[in-house]
């Protein structure tokens, strides 16, 4: 058994206190001496450890395997509420294993948040669009044809140029999206567009399109 040094963990401590700190309340972290096989330290203590508790490792001590980092990996907390837990192996300059500093998580309020978020977003109580409400819906057509649009040429709605805007009034007209009242003032606002240069776009589209006379 190695001589134990008050200082050589400082360091660790140091690390454990930022760790618990930037996770707080919700992450403990657990300094272990593996040369006294006692708990050195604990930062935000959330499983009622004490410094100086049996640190039970002594596997780790004789083992001569390289891991370095244990998990992440689940247990049960005092309190019933599930932790999950990541532990490092600390060596010297020898590559002696010296200590293992262990990061307990709580996640039971992720898990909540995330059940509450399960439930509110559950597609099993939406119902198919009602055909009475949607038939004429020429807003919902126009989403769906410009978000389709953009995917297609992997372009985002606040990235788009001007000449993108053009041929995408193009496309849409295309499409037969301004039959709708207001069409055009819809899509000027959703592309962040003068309503006079989409109607512009729209004449001249027109004009291009018109049968040249005999």
């Amino acid at each position: 058994m190695q001589p134990t040094s008050t200082t050589d963990l400082d360091n660790y401590r140091v690390i454990a206190d930022a760790i618990a700190t930037l996770f707080f309340p919700h992450a403990e972290v657990v300094l272990h001496d593996l040369r006294t096989q006692k708990v050195d330290y604990i930062a935000n203590n959330i499983s009622k450890r004490e410094i100086g508790d049996d640190a039970a490792l002594e596997d780790l001590l004789s083992s001569d395997g390289h891991e370095r980092t244990i998990g992440p990996y689940e247990k049960l907390n005092w309190d019933g509420q599930n932790i999950r837990s990541v532990s490092s192996v600390l060596r010297d300059a020898r590559g002696v294993p010296i200590a293992v500093l262990c990061i307990n998580l709580n996640i039971s309020l992720f898990e909540s948040a995330k059940a509450a978020l399960d439930l509110f977003l559950s597609p099993s109580k939406l119902i198919p669009q009602p055909e009475a409400l949607f038939r004429d819906d020429w807003q919902e057509r126009i989403n769906t044809f410009l978000h389709s649009w953009l995917r297609q040429r992997q372009l985002g709605l606040n990235l788009l140029t001007r000449e993108h805007k053009r041929e995408l009034v193009e496309a849409l007209h295309a499409e037969g999206a301004f039959k709708g009242k207001s069409a055009g003032n819809y899509v000027a606002s959703v592309l962040n567009m003068g309503r006079a240069t989409v109607y512009k776009h729209l004449k001249e589209i027109k004009e291009e399109t018109a049968p040249k006379a005999g």
